[in-house]
């Protein structure tokens, strides 16, 4: 059976993408912990991320360090954060986060239920970050 990413992936579900290539996407949280939560998912479902081969887990964090460079230029946190936890869906995801504390690490601070538009305004600026390149 396919997971919730794999479905997210073949466009079954929608999502606010920022980065598609033919090894993994990066998308929005739907519950995001901090405004611009991002995802970074290999197309390939894997469950545990040490079962990647070395390649993939490099590519993941590459994008993954793309993405927060582009995090720290739209939002402009005191740090980003990377987690891979692993237990809301059996597909790897690295969260690639904006944060100003430890606490903004935390899932207890998921939102539920977060305004679509500012989903989309969030996954606007870091594309924009994007094409932007490094600063």
């Amino acid at each position: 059976m396919a997971t919730v990413f794999s479905m997210i992936i073949a466009g079954e579900l929608p999502a606010h993408f920022v980065h598609r290539d033919d090894s993994c996407v990066a998308f929005l949280s739907i519950n995001p912990i901090t405004h611009g939560h991002t995802l970074v998912v290999p197309v390939e479902e894997t469950d545990h991320w040490l079962d990647l081969s070395p390649s993939l887990n490099a590519h993941l964090m590459a994008v993954a360090q793309r993405i927060g460079v582009a995090q720290q230029q739209a939002f402009g946190p005191q740090r980003v954060g990377l987690m891979i936890a692993g237990f809301e869906v059996p597909h790897v995801h690295v969260h690639v986060l904006p944060v100003n504390d430890l606490a903004d690490l935390s899932f207890a601070n998921a939102a539920a239920n977060p305004d679509p538009a500012d989903l989309e305004a969030a996954a606007t600026a870091i594309r924009a970050a994007l094409a932007e390149g490094p600063t």
